[in-house]
């Protein structure tokens, strides 16, 4: 057990989907696992262990936002020796090319964050997810016949700016749309020699101005986790 998760070592799986919010940690849970039993309600990051298609997978909630990711991803990495987590969350879009509830599979993370350098001093602005769970990915999507789109993600720690400059980060970044955690993930993998990737479904457009419900964004993401469960099971 850690400060932070009540689990036994032998109640989290080596495979790990996480969402941010506790309550769609709870419906992914409820839904989609077998014979699942609630392992973590410490500070309501809830956790759940079961089954997927015979599949030991646990779904737990990372929080929002870089510092809530790093403490839990770095945890469950070192202490529990996870081997793979797969984010699975929301974002919102910084090009026409990404609509409400596209799926984006992230490559890279492009960040302002001091995250990684306070971490243990890296200074790069840019980290990139493990490649062979991207590869496992992007193959289930084609075997479903699932369109999910490559790219860059921004990693901002700041939810509400009071400049909004996607447009130069699309631009000079080629980030396609904002998040807040993946960036402190691919440093704990990278760190930590395990793996990682990111999934996320768009739930807001900058272009567009439109936006999904927070009941939405809760119980409609069935394409995103749906490939997060079934990519798993080659993991």
């Amino acid at each position: 057990m850690t400060p932070h998760i009540e689990a036994k070592k032998e109640e989290i799986a080596k495979i790990v989907l996480m969402p941010g919010d506790p309550m769609r940690a709870k419906f992914i849970a409820e839904t989609y696992l077998q014979d699942r039993q609630l392992v973590n309600r410490v500070r309501g990051a809830l956790a759940y262990t079961g089954f997927y298609k015979n599949k030991k997978v646990t779904i737990m909630a990372s929080g929002m936002g870089m510092p809530s990711m790093g403490i839990y991803s770095y945890e469950l990495y070192k202490f529990y020796e996870v081997d793979t987590i797969i984010r699975i969350g929301s974002a919102g879009s910084y090009t026409k090319e990404l609509n409400l509830f596209d799926v984006l599979l992230v490559e890279n993370a492009y960040s302002e964050s001091n995250y990684a350098k306070v971490q243990n001093g890296c200074m790069a602005t840019v980290l990139s997810s493990t490649k062979e769970v991207n590869e496992v990915i992007e193959s289930t999507a084609k075997e479903l016949g699932k369109k999910i789109t490559m790219g860059t993600v921004h990693s901002s720690d700041v939810f509400y700016k009071e400049k909004n400059e996607y447009e130069i980060l699309y631009r000079n970044h080629g980030c396609m749309a904002v998040e807040m955690e993946s960036f402190a993930l691919f440093h704990n993998a990278k760190i930590l020699g395990k793996k990682a990737a990111c999934l996320l479904t768009i739930s807001d457009s900058f272009i567009t101005k439109e936006e999904t419900t927070s009941i939405e964004r809760e119980k409609a993401f069935t394409d995103m986790v749906e490939l997060a469960f079934i990519a798993s099971l080659k993991l």
